[in-house]
Order: structure tokens, then C-alpha cells, then sequence
């Protein structure tokens, strides 16, 4: 997945603006596990949501989605 193609963040060059920013992150998913959630599926929260499956669709592993969980949670 490249975030970027979708999402601001600060340490990003030439962010998208079709989702939100990746900003403030632990404030606005203080569990971890629906940030994990989020990235693996976001259609369990939003049957509309634009954003890919990633673990669903097996587009990424449980590794990757763990790694990214938590670089995102971070920022």
C-alpha cells in the first residue's frame, strides 16, 4: 500500500487528499486494534469506504499490516 497516494502525512512529499490526513493518530485511534482494523478492512467501519482491503483481499500480509499499524500510529 503507499499511503501517500491517498493520505497527507508530515514527513510526506506529494500527498494525496482523498483520505484523511495521517495526523494526530494515537489521539484519534488510542487502540491500537481499530487502527489495525482500519488499515486491514475499512469497509467493517464504512461499507462505502474508497480505501482497499488491504488484509481482506490478501493485498497484504498480517506482518505488513502490523508493521504499517504501527508506523501510522505513530505519526
Amino acid at each position: 500500500g503507499n499511503c501517500l497516494a491517498c493520505h497527507a502525512m508530515d514527513d510526506g512529499d506529494l500527498a494525496g487528499n482523498i483520505g484523511p490526513p495521517l495526523v494526530s493518530m494515537k489521539l484519534r485511534f488510542p487502540d491500537r486494534a481499530k487502527l489495525r482494523e482500519q488499515i486491514a478492512d475499512p469497509t467493517i467501519r464504512n461499507g462505502n469506504s474508497i480505501m482497499p482491503p488491504f488484509g481482506r483481499h490478501n493485498m497484504l500480509s498480517d506482518e505488513q499490516i502490523d508493521l504499517i499499524t504501527d508506523y501510522v500510529h505513530s505519526l
